[in-house]
């Protein structure tokens, strides 16, 4: 495995990141139904835009992300769970579906349509790659989040 995207790695480089204890508290407003509007979006993000070269769809179309970078944290406080899952849901099945034609004219080596800055462009196996460091920070800090509420943690069968 390459080294830069081996775990002990990485994670060292996380570490790195964190602020230290004193630092001001986020200003963005973390909260699961945040998290799964978020990863909604990251899931169009990486395989609409980065694979197929098009702009990402509805509601992600409308939004002035200058301004706003924030927004599916904070709008996620105006939907319903089950609006939120039905979202998630939606784009999730959107990327299998791009992902499965994808792996059916070719491997995980094919480049996307994006084109970077820097003029590179990211392969299958990279847009996978980067779906699943999101999702796997995330879900730790889903896991915090849920045990702030209930004390019950990713691993504990639901009450």
């Amino acid at each position: 495995m390459p080294s830069n995207v081996s775990g002990p790695r990485w994670s060292g480089s996380a570490r790195a990141w964190t602020p230290p204890a004193s630092a001001p508290h986020s200003a963005r407003p973390v909260t699961l139904g945040g998290l799964l509007k978020h990863l909604a979006h990251v899931e169009d993000s990486h395989f609409v835009r980065l694979w197929l070269g098009s702009p990402v769809g509805a509601p992600w179309d409308s939004v002035d992300w200058e301004s706003t970078p924030d927004w599916d944290y904070r709008s996620a406080a105006g939907d319903t769970p089950e609006q939120l899952h039905a979202l998630w849901r939606e784009s999730v099945a959107r990327s299998r579906a791009i992902v499965d034609k994808a792996l059916s004219t070719g491997g995980l080596d094919q480049l996307g349509a994006h084109v970077t800055r820097s003029g590179e462009r990211p392969n299958l196996r990279r847009i996978l790659l980067d779906l699943v460091e999101e999702y796997a920070r995330h879900a730790g800090h889903a896991d915090l989040i849920r045990e702030s509420v209930d004390g019950l943690t990713g691993e504990d069968p639901p009450r």
